[in-house]
């Protein structure tokens, strides 16, 4: 019986210690996998580089960060929160091009952190269409764009997990560009249609002179072809009169030299031309609504003095052809998301709405 009673305190003692040691152990490792878990979330706000990418993208994080879409963007670019560090690319639509050597600069400048770099396609020319299909395969961390998405950009983004999102930032107009010396006052929506349809073939049909039509238009691979095609010919086909052209440059080039010449393109890009004269445009004959602030600036005093955009008629409706720019985000909850949703945001904001303005576009807000 002694040797038992002995042997009591010395159980309660081996049971003792091995509560503590597993206690403390316990212990141990949630403290370990608390402070792991700190530093996990931490780098998770870093962007790999470009040969780090698991999916091929230059932008795609190891791991899903929890983005949470800004819903006031305050007045300034420095109040924009939640704008990540890491090299972006990005690109898409030639209508933004203005914004990129304009507005971008300024974005860097206030979150040097936040590397922007423009992206073009290999082998084929840039524009919004290009610019979705790149996000899409992980080329570009978001994209600029004119055109809305298709369901076909839906459906694909589905497919290989993840959605898309457009964010609206600016309206601007659509101006036509004729030959500065045409005397014609301007033309209706429709007889625009039915000049690039192949049934108005000379201006003297719109009241111009006796003056064979050359209709000229990109190729069908960017938002502003589209764009035409679908809301202003409502999915008509071009006449087999039209002359395609690589980009709006060598289009406006031609126009220039073509006396009969007429070309459409983002207002910005025409309105302040030396070279072309933009056309009035109306929904009624009679009714034509200028894309400059009248008076019209001659060609003979440009560049010294240039035609300025009639914003007002864009934000008002009066100018018959107008359309919202969108930002494309990749909705992966990744870095590529926080990307597009900041470059929204600070776009969105008062100050990049003047930006926004100064570029040649009719701000949102």
């Amino acid at each position: 019986m002694a040797k038992q009673n002995d042997m009591l305190p010395l159980a309660l003692s081996l049971l003792l210690t091995t509560g503590l040691l597993v206690g403390g152990g316990w212990w141990v490792m949630t403290r370990t996998n608390l402070i792991s878990g700190l530093t996990d979330d931490t780098s998770n706000t870093s962007v790999p580089s470009p040969d780090a990418s698991p999916e091929g993208s230059s932008n795609a994080a190891a791991e899903p960060v929890n983005v949470q879409p800004q819903t006031s963007t305050g007045q300034t670019l420095a109040e924009v929160a939640d704008v990540p560090s890491g090299l972006f690319n990005y690109g898409g639509s030639t209508t933004w091009a203005p914004i990129r050597g304009e507005v971008d600069p300024v974005l860097r400048q206030a979150f040097p952190q936040f590397q922007l770099r423009y992206a073009d396609p290999i082998n084929r020319p840039p524009g919004s269409t290009i610019g979705i299909q790149m996000v899409l395969d992980g080329q570009l961390a978001f994209s600029q764009s004119s055109s809305s998405l298709r369901d076909q950009d839906y459906q694909q983004a589905q497919q290989r997990g993840f959605t898309l999102q457009q964010i609206p930032v600016a309206l601007e107009g659509i101006a036509i560009a004729v030959h500065p010396t045409l005397n014609v006052p301007g033309i209706t929506t429709e007889q625009l249609v039915q000049i690039y349809t192949g049934q108005i073939t000379n201006w003297s049909e719109v009241g111009g002179p006796n003056l064979p039509i050359t209709p000229y238009s990109r190729q069908d691979v960017g938002g502003t072809v589209e764009f035409f095609v679908t809301s202003v010919m409502g999915g008509s086909r071009f006449g087999s009169n039209v002359q395609y052209m690589d980009n709006t440059t060598l289009a406006l080039r031609a126009v220039a030299s073509d006396l009969g010449g007429i070309y459409y393109a983002s207002a910005p890009e025409v309105v302040g031309q030396c070279t072309t004269k933009p056309l009035p445009l109306g929904r009624q004959s009679g009714n034509f609504v200028a894309p400059y602030v009248e008076p019209l600036v001659p060609a003979s005093q440009c560049p010294a003095a240039r035609n300025q955009l009639n914003t007002e008629a864009f934000r008002t409706g009066d100018y018959p052809i107008t359309r919202p720019l969108y930002v494309i985000v990749k909705q992966n909850g990744q870095q590529e998301q926080r990307a597009g949703e900041a470059y929204a945001n600070l776009l969105l904001t008062d100050e990049g709405q003047t930006l926004l303005t100064d570029a040649g576009f009719v701000p949102l807000r």
